[in-house]
């Protein structure tokens, strides 16, 4: 049976080839580069929930030595993004619906104050610097370049949380930074959730711009909790057990 070839690559696919290829390119230190490599590919879904990882592919796919993959993960399963069990192959981590919830509370609120902080004090030079990050992201949303707009979209936020003035604020996003990545990057795999996230960020960007700190902690917080609750209900529906249809001859006469 032959697959049928999608004249557009999907997200997820130009970041499979973005990352492999990144891989093969990078000659410095092969830990550093190749846990980079894996993480992101497990942050995107290229390597998805619940997948085995085969050392031996890997090392193939990622022109590097078993002691360099080895490494990168025990790095990763400290992370908490693989689990590893005595006598078979590490698995990449399930994302928890309960725990992705409590993560949307949490950064919701810190960015919901972060665009308030903001908003107060914003100079027009930083503005501008937040407009040409969201024009990046409408030029990646137009190419279908998920890897580019994800990178885009963290320095969007990250630029925000920094402007806040808040270095405790910061701190404790970049504490969050692996599984706000994970749980954001899984949301705008939904083409409709990525346009209306380009929508939201006009308005944040608007919202902070105008000094309306009010509007701009409302705007933040509704975009992470949009984009955030559809990786949730995602997490919640594949873990309902699948219903079984009786059949007529099990049926009582």
């Amino acid at each position: 049976m032959t697959k049928n070839k999608s004249i557009t690559p999907t997200p997820l696919d130009s970041l499979s080839a973005d990352t492999k290829k990144s891989a093969t390119l990078r000659k410095g230190d092969m830990h550093a580069t190749t846990v980079q490599t894996l993480r992101k590919l497990i942050i995107a879904g290229a390597i998805g929930p619940g997948e085995k990882l085969n050392e031996r592919e890997l090392c193939e796919q990622l022109n590097v030595s078993r002691t360099p993959v080895r490494e990168a993960i025990k790095t990763l399963a400290q992370e908490g993004l693989l689990d590893i069990n005595p006598n078979r192959s590490p698995t990449v981590t399930r994302l928890d619906a309960e725990e992705t919830a409590a993560l949307i509370d949490v950064v919701a609120a810190i960015e919901a104050l972060a665009g308030e902080l903001a908003a107060a004090r914003i100079t027009e030079e930083e503005t501008a610097e937040l407009g040409i990050l969201h024009y990046t992201m409408l030029k990646h949303r137009a190419q279908d370049q998920l890897p580019d707009y994800f990178k885009a979209n963290k320095a969007f936020h990250r630029l925000i949380l920094e402007y806040s003035g808040n270095p405790v604020l910061l701190w404790v996003w970049d504490l969050l930074a692996l599984r706000i990545d994970r749980a954001r990057y899984a949301s705008n795999l939904w083409p409709e959730r990525w346009d209306k996230a380009m929508v939201e960020h006009g308005a944040i960007l608007e919202r902070i711009k105008q000094h309306d700190s009010a509007g701009a902690a409302k705007a933040m917080k509704s975009h992470v909790q949009n984009g955030l609750s559809i990786v949730v209900k995602s997490i919640r529906d594949q873990s309902k057990p699948t219903k079984k249809k009786k059949s007529a001859s099990s049926k009582s006469t």
